[in-house]
């Protein structure tokens, strides 16, 4: 798969923002998914209206994670795209979209472990932990891994 990077998002893809959510000792969050056990991601959601990236990720975070206790260290300069798979694509938001453009937010989280809740209103993650960032594009599903490899470069001057 590939990763499409341009300045603005991609017109027939879903606009969402993902989230790269450091702790203190520079690893990052990822969540196992409830729908797809054993797939591993960070947090990500859509963008509503006009919302701005920076609004969305904190609320995908509350709903996500249950806190949004992170200071915003760097917001992407790129829009990333990635196809979904076929059989994913015709069933996903009924079809409307091949795949989605994310602008990725990167985060300093603030709280403590307990603070961190995957109970919400509608759980996405059944399982969490924190991860050397150069481990995310191997947990990752293969149709985002080039996604995961452009957003780790990019970021790699905040942990490294």
């Amino acid at each position: 798969m590939t990763c499409i990077e341009t300045p603005e998002p991609l017109p027939g893809y879903r606009r969402c923002v993902g989230i790269f959510l450091l702790n203190a000792d520079g690893r990052v969050f990822v969540g196992e998914r409830l729908d797809a056990p054993g797939a591993w991601q960070m947090p990500q959601g859509g963008i509503d209206g006009d919302e701005a990236p920076v609004l969305a990720a904190r609320r995908e975070m509350r709903e996500e994670i249950g806190t949004d206790r992170a200071e915003l260290l760097q917001e992407s300069r790129i829009w990333r795209a990635y196809d979904l798979p076929p059989e994913l694509a015709r069933r996903m938001w009924g079809g409307r979209y091949r795949g989605q453009t994310q602008r990725w937010l990167a985060f300093r989280f603030q709280g403590e472990d307990r603070d961190i809740r995957l109970d919400g209103t509608h759980p996405e993650f059944g399982a969490w932990r924190w991860v050397a960032p150069e481990q995310l594009p191997m947990l990752i599903v293969p149709f985002k891994r080039d996604v995961y490899l452009s957003v780790v470069d990019e970021f790699r001057p905040l942990w490294a």
